[in-house]
């Protein structure tokens, strides 16, 4: 099995930066991509960013610009490293990894933009 932990979240003002981390330990070996959903208050959950092993990343359109996915294969960790914050970025983040069949994700982190 595969467990995730994200660390990173917290308030900022709008404008301001904030780096996830997502550290998973386990049967690393299996999994493949890695990423970040996020879940606005009362919306449902939304793709952010995915990272592959090989590198290939894909970001959502409103964040492309502003986010960088990356990922340590040795530390088997995936940051997110997101600028120019924005009010609408606050969210609870939901670290995934697409480990054998499964999707399996971390508890969530609260990431809160102030206007």
């Amino acid at each position: 099995q595969v467990q995730l932990v994200e660390s990173g979240g917290g308030l900022v003002q709008a404008g301001g930066s904030l780096r996830l981390s997502c550290a998973a330990s386990g049967s690393t070996s299996s999994i493949n991509a890695m990423g970040w959903y996020r879940q606005p208050p009362g919306k449902q959950r939304e793709v952010v960013a995915a990272i592959n092993t090989g590198g290939r990343t894909n970001y959502a359109d409103s964040v492309k610009g502003r986010c960088t996915i990356f990922r340590d294969n040795v530390k088997n960790t995936v940051y997110l490293q997101m600028n120019s914050l924005k009010p609408e970025d606050t969210a609870v983040y939901y670290c995934f990894a697409d480990y054998l069949v499964y999707d399996i994700w971390g508890q969530g982190t609260q990431v809160t933009v102030s206007s």
